[in-house]
């Protein structure tokens, strides 16, 4: 996407250092996961997981031993500790599993006048505030090629622990790790040529697993309101195009967005896929309780939202 070179806010001080003059995603991270936080508890109330007993490694919680069950399954050290007998549950091993991805590449650096934050940032606060949502109700959480899933209460931090060490952003995530039965959520701005987007959803839906697509754009990306003669920049291949007057532009720019958007809408359509479009000057928390909505077992495809 091509961005106006005097309307974007490029701050050395907040921005990270993808392109070579700001800070980095590392030190933006301790800001970021706050944030997700805040988001997080805001739009909790009401998450219900599907964590469960079952046969497994890891531990779940104590709950009373009920009368009829075999003695063996009676945690001696914790029952010692008050009147009561407890069984010691672990954590069924087929839990579900929510692979997260927030693209970082170089277009999402963007931010307008319009919009507070840019588009990299909100991405990596829905993801984390995402992941600290599914910790709490025990979902297993993971970064496909980067992470194996894990449930964890501090999966946010753990998750933002991993971001530090990619070595290259990416739009798309691998698919290699992704099992049938998972899920796969993609937060990006989706502005890759079409045929790249299709043949993405195609390897994810090709596993079995479900996915959930967060368009995130600044809102100047859609209104396009430039006049007059105006630089643009592509960050994807560093291209730079000047126009004389730009509104002359305008009706083919959006005519453009709008047929590329549907394009998608259709794709996640037809998979049984989850389509938000979110924009940077609204509030995070719009597009998480559209993804808790299909995360916690909605069977209606949602794909026609725009938050």
């Amino acid at each position: 996407m091509a961005l106006q070179k005097s309307d974007s806010r490029i701050d050395p001080a907040t921005w990270p250092n993808v392109i070579g003059e700001a800070r980095t995603v590392a030190e933006a991270l301790p800001d970021l996961l706050v944030e997700a936080s805040h988001v997080a508890s805001s739009v909790i109330a009401g998450w219900h997981g599907r964590r469960r007993a079952g046969p497994g490694e890891s531990f779940w919680q104590f709950r009373p031993f009920n009368m009829g069950e075999p003695a063996k399954r009676i945690d001696w050290r914790r029952s010692a500790r008050d009147d009561h007998l407890y069984v010691r549950e672990r954590e069924w091993e087929a839990a579900h599993t929510v692979w997260l991805w927030a693209d970082l590449s170089p277009s999402m650096l963007f931010q307008s006048k319009l919009a507070k934050v840019s588009k990299r940032d909100r991405a990596i606060v829905l993801m984390l505030a995402l992941a600290d949502m599914l910790a709490e109700t025990g979902e297993r959480v993971g970064l496909p090629g980067i992470t194996r899933p894990f449930s964890d209460r501090r999966a946010a931090e753990r998750v933002a622990d991993a971001l530090t060490h990619l070595a290259k952003p990416a739009a798309f995530p691998d698919t290699t790790p992704v099992k049938r039965f998972s899920d796969v959520v993609l937060i990006a701005d989706l502005l890759d040529p079409i045929e790249e987007i299709a043949a993405w959803i195609a390897r994810v839906a090709g596993t079995g697993a479900r996915g959930h697509l967060v368009q995130v754009l600044d809102p100047i990306e859609e209104t396009f309101p430039f006049e007059g003669r105006i630089e643009f920049h592509d960050l994807e291949r560093g291209l730079w195009l000047t126009t004389g007057r730009a509104e002359n532009w305008r009706r083919a720019y959006r005519d453009r967005v709008e047929a590329h958007r549907a394009e998608i809408r259709d794709m996640a359509r037809r998979a049984g896929w989850t389509y938000v479009l979110h924009h940077t000057d609204r509030p995070p928390a719009e597009p998480l309780l559209v993804l808790h909505s299909s995360l916690s077992g909605g069977n209606e495809t949602l794909n026609q939202g725009t938050y």
